[in-house]
């Protein structure tokens, strides 16, 4: 089954290019093409995707103000920022609003392929230069005074799943990684999403980091 993409773009020669690349690449399929994230829910009802590409600055509302209304009613869809933005606070409040990655526009073709796969899969995929300054923030984070960890009363394999995760692994390297389903994994992160209260990989990741968890 192809991956379904929905494309939020206020840049018409952008949003165009990005439905023709998705649109000829095996293995994707476009669920719809939006210039605007206004009545956002409504839009991905319609369109029934398994990935949305966000852009951060569209009109009526941002990318990252319809992160928080897509996440409350659709915790598991995955979200994938596409942006010019590269500053922290942008970055930051993505992450905290439950983007699952974040990527810049200037990112080649193949490589956004790549990425909207990654997330598709549980992935966290971002740009070198945005992944670099994620890692700043959580170090900063990381000086912060860290939450006991058996507050949230992950068990062992848990902390094995959220310890891989922090290190990049996707869904399906984590499965490979100790010899279980697909399944299982996404049962596992399931369970590490309610106990650490956060709805994304990126969260996860962040909230591990800050408190010492892996």
């Amino acid at each position: 089954m192809p991956v379904r993409v929905a494309l939020f773009e206020d840049n018409k020669k952008y949003r165009e290019s990005m439905s023709l690349l998705i649109e000829g690449s095996p293995g994707f399929a476009l669920a719809g093409a939006f210039d605007n994230a206004r009545d956002v829910l409504s839009k991905i009802e319609q369109s029934q995707p398994d990935v949305l590409l966000m852009d951060i600055e569209m009109p009526g509302i941002s990318g990252i103000e319809a992160l928080l209304v897509i996440k409350k009613k659709y915790p598991q869809l995955n979200v994938l920022i596409d942006t010019v933005f590269e500053d922290d606070k942008k970055i930051f409040e993505a992450i905290c609003n439950g983007a699952s990655g974040y990527v810049l526009k200037s990112t080649p073709p193949a490589r956004l392929l790549d990425a909207i796969v990654e997330t598709y899969q549980g992935g966290a995929p971002m740009s070198p230069v945005i992944a670099k300054k994620v890692l700043q923030l959580l170090q900063d984070k990381q000086l912060q005074t860290p939450q006991p960890t058996q507050l949230f009363d992950l068990t062992q394999r848990e902390k094995e799943i959220l310890a891989l995760m922090v290190n990049g692994f996707s869904y399906k390297m984590i499965a490979a990684e100790k010899g279980i389903t697909f399944e299982t994994v996404r049962s596992h992160i399931k369970n590490i999403y309610q106990k650490l209260h956060v709805v994304s990989m990126a969260e996860a990741v962040a909230k591990a980091v800050k408190n010492n968890l892996a």
